[in-house]
């Protein structure tokens, strides 16, 4: 795989400052179902920033840590170094677990990062991250997003084209239902049919897709708003009607999106950003229904647009007309359902 620049716009703490908010429904227990940790040159976000955030006034009860190319072993055969990543995750959520850094426990559930193309070989692989995670390996993702304009980028690594059609990565992703693990997609609106076809060979692996679906803004895509519209809902219906996708929503701070608030002169309040998703957010509800639905952080890589506080009460207000149960669902039920995460102790 091509590794590239990170294309994540730049977190300006100041700048975020700028915008405060008292939290909406500061009771409403939430699962944060897809966040990063790293220390980079672009950045340092671990456990003290992470921390830092989650305590916004938002009753954050448990996250989700997913797979990042952070931490990865220098040593030893290529196919095992990702299993420095959960080792790492699994030792974040071990200082959360001893209730020493509040009460949320982070990186309850970890979204591993392995070598899908290895097809039947992943399981001495798989069967290792298992041993390292204490318990916590949920599910595996590999670098899917890819096209063809040099303008759509938002990953350090580049995969290849083709790769979900790879009769090998296929095998890889059968493979993991032997272990009872899903499958993180984070991929682009125009390759939403080639992840229908991968969920469709895969039954029995849930297959989780990451930040809306993808729906692009830029590039060869900036000025083309009914011909995305139509091919995304298009791509998500065909994979709503499979019942083992689910979705996750948020991840719109990734530059792709299209959105313009990082250049104004103040960061965007929860209002603007509730009024700009609410055509993501009606669509995936009406396609999925609440309980195949998750809200999502994606920080820090959101971070570079609007702060942890600010998204968390543009999800309230996307979702203040829904039901208890409905809202249930959406910040945490979901989540603890595809994750498998114990929420026995987390009820108002």
């Amino acid at each position: 795989m091509q590794i590239v620049h990170a294309p994540h716009l730049t977190v300006r703490e100041a700048w975020l400052a700028l915008r405060e908010e008292a939290a909406l429904e500061p009771a409403l227990p939430i699962v944060d179902a897809h966040h990063h940790l790293w220390d980079r040159q672009t950045g340092r976000y671990l456990a003290d920033e992470f921390g830092k955030d989650v305590a916004s006034g938002h009753r954050i009860v448990s996250t989700v840590y997913v797979q990042c190319r952070s931490m990865l072993r220098r040593d030893g055969p290529e196919p095992m170094k990702p299993l420095g990543e959960v080792e790492f995750a699994n030792g974040v959520a071990a200082m959360f677990a001893s209730g020493a850094y509040g009460p949320t426990r982070v990186c309850q559930a970890i979204v591993g990062g392995a070598d899908l193309t290895l097809g039947w070989h992943l399981e001495g692989v798989l069967e290792a991250m298992l041993q390292v995670s204490g318990g916590r390996l949920r599910g595996i993702r590999n670098p899917l997003a890819w096209h063809e304009s040099p303008a759509v980028s938002s990953s350090p690594v580049t995969p290849p084209r083709d790769l979900m059609e790879n009769p090998a990565f296929q095998q890889g992703v059968r493979t993991l239902a032997k272990y009872g693990l899903s499958l993180d997609a984070w991929v682009y609106h125009t390759q939403l049919d080639q992840l229908y076809a991968l969920a469709l060979s895969a039954p029995e692996v849930t297959v989780v897709i990451d930040h809306f679906g993808g729906p692009l803004g830029v590039g060869p895509h900036a000025n083309t708003a009914e011909d995305v519209w139509a091919r995304w809902t298009r791509g998500l219906a065909r994979l709503a009607s499979l019942p083992n996708t689910v979705i996750k929503l948020g991840g719109a701070g990734l530059s792709v999106f299209g959105f313009g608030f990082a250049a104004n002169e103040l960061p965007p309040s929860s209002d603007m950003l509730a009024a700009a998703w609410r055509p993501y957010f009606d669509t995936c509800l009406d396609l999925f229904g609440a309980n195949r639905c998750l809200f999502e952080s994606n920080f820090p890589v959101d971070k570079g647009m609007f702060s942890y506080g600010v998204l968390w009460n543009a999800f309230k207000r996307l979702a203040s007309a829904m039901s208890a149960d409905e809202k249930a669902a959406l910040f945490s039920r979901t989540a603890a359902s595809v994750y498998r995460l114990d929420m026995s102790g987390d009820k108002e």
